[in-house]
């Protein structure tokens, strides 16, 4: 009675505000006189209508990458995630967009309001500053009691904005699987998250931007300044304090030595950072899916599958959050049957930092293996950590890269997860790249890295599922059961399994 008392007394206040009026403003498309668009012209010149690619797979690279862009920008930032933490790496970034701001750039911030909690007030000091705007996709409208607000709203907060992209004056952008935060950027002590981005010059960023435009004009998006009201003079003043201080402190200082940022500007203009000129194509939700009113048209997934097609020999998927369901598997079953060799990478139950999710993928082993899909599963203690896949080490590491290659050919890199909550729930973003050279990078590392970072899951003799993995000598172990697990967890998993959750992981 209490309960229902609350949510009675709670619902009027529940009305989210008016979109009328809302300010207009789309990506600049005049920035080939600002310091990128000079500097990269003589590039994109020599690869006409091709995109210059560059994967972002170290940690302090990818923070590199964004502080580069955000120094570099003369015009404008747009800015999308699902999640900005108000830590050590997000402090830094925030404070980089209002030196931009203070510059002369605008700055356009679009955030899934999921991710924001405790961030009002820098949010609204952020947006008070002249030049720059700050939205929330799918708000909340109780901000301080936010679980309130899901039993009265719980289909359209149920639906999120998974896209990431960082783009500076048109010219050059960051799209894929990072949010920002420490835990993206090896920049805490703690759980490190095996990344894959990917910055993009070139005939690309101009559809990036047009997506972002889409989003910022939606029906989701909202003015911060709606939700949260004008901040107090002082917490204006916070946001520079506060990123002053911290630059200060021992930490920042340590993390932000080994961060080489003015140099990743000179790489990024020059082409020596650039692996590959490529056809790429961007493959984006329609932001009516933030309502539930995107058409199957407007689905990334519909763009992907027609894509993905039938492949003709291999397909190497790597996904933390692999929930193929019942038609998934069907679908990886029959490439297998066609003779198309398929080997997926995702995080074991002792790495992933989301174990309902991986109920999901668990109990779809058996029939995966028995269909002659190869599974492995990295595991939380990897000393080089498979980020696609090269150096690093922490005590505890998760998979978050999403991306796949397809024949060798095609490599597809970006925020989408193979489970139904990307397919159908959240907004996704990422390229479709044409080409051979990173496609190959990705199986060497199935055939090479991937085997001895991870547990190889088997069909036993007896049909039990079995973890191999290789020891220092050559010969193999075998384990039975889910590895660095204990018995409560092993039963929460199978409990987790048989519930009727699957269309929400």
């Amino acid at each position: 009675m209490f309960l229902g008392l609350i949510l009675l007394c709670s619902t009027g206040c529940t009305s989210l505000p008016t979109l009328e009026k809302r300010t207009v403003s789309t990506a600049f498309t005049d920035t080939v006189d600002t310091r990128l668009g000079r500097q990269l012209a003589p590039l994109e010149a020599a690869h006409p209508g091709l995109s210059g690619l560059t994967p972002l797979l170290d940690g302090h690279d990818a923070f590199a990458a964004r502080i580069a862009l955000a120094r570099s920008a003369q015009r404008s930032l747009d800015v999308q995630y699902y999640i900005w933490r108000h830590d050590l790496s997000g402090t830094l970034l925030f404070d980089e967009l209002r030196r931009a701001a203070d510059r002369g750039v605008r700055v356009r911030l679009l955030l899934d309001d999921y991710g924001t909690a405790g961030n009002d007030d820098f949010l609204a000091a952020l947006d008070a500053h002249p030049l720059i705007e700050v939205r929330l996709f799918n708000p909340f409208a109780l901000r301080h009691t936010r679980w309130l607000n899901f039993p009265l709203d719980f289909s359209r907060l149920n639906r999120r904005m998974h896209n990431k992209s960082f783009t500076a004056d048109n010219q050059a952008t960051i799209i894929g699987g990072r949010n920002i935060g420490d835990e993206y950027f090896e920049a805490g002590p703690d759980v490190l998250f095996i990344d894959l981005d990917a910055l993009a010059i070139g005939a690309v960023v101009h559809e990036v931007s047009r997506v972002f435009d889409d989003y910022w004009a939606c029906s989701s998006a909202y003015p911060v300044h709606r939700l949260l009201g004008p901040p107090s003079p002082g917490e204006i003043s916070r946001v520079q304090t506060e990123a002053d201080r911290l630059r200060k402190s021992p930490r920042a200082q340590t993390y932000l030595r080994s961060v080489d940022a003015p140099g990743f500007v000179e790489k990024i203009t020059s082409g020596a950072l650039v692996s590959d000129w490529a056809k790429v194509t961007v493959l984006a939700d329609d932001p009516a899916k933030g309502l539930g009113r995107a058409a199957d048209s407007g689905l990334l997934t519909t763009h992907l599958w027609e894509t993905i097609g039938q492949p003709a020999h291999s397909l190497d998927l790597v996904s933390p959050y692999f929930v193929p369901t019942q038609s998934g598997v069907a679908s990886f079953a029959a490439m297998a049957k066609q003779g198309v060799k398929v080997r997926v990478l995702t995080n074991a139950l002792e790495a992933t930092d989301v174990a309902v999710v991986h109920s999901g993928y668990a109990k779809r082993r058996p029939a995966l293996l028995a269909s002659g899909v190869e599974l492995y599963e990295i595991k939380s203690t990897a000393k080089r950590p498979v980020r696609i896949f090269r150096r690093g080490g922490r005590s505890h590491s998760s998979l978050h890269a999403k991306t796949f290659a397809l024949d060798g050919r095609r490599v597809f890199v970006g925020s989408f997860n193979f489970d139904p909550r990307s397919a159908r729930l959240n907004t996704e973003l990422g390229f479709m790249i044409e080409s051979p050279l990173l496609a190959r990078e990705i199986n060497e590392a199935f055939d090479e890295l991937v085997p001895q970072q991870s547990y190889q899951v088997r069909l036993g003799p007896s049909g039990r599922l079995q973890w191999v993995t290789p020891r220092a000598d050559g010969s193999e172990e075998m384990l039975d059961r889910e590895p660095g697990t204990t018995p409560w967890q092993r039963g929460a998993l199978w409990f987790l399994a048989h519930l009727p959750i699957e269309p929400l992981l």
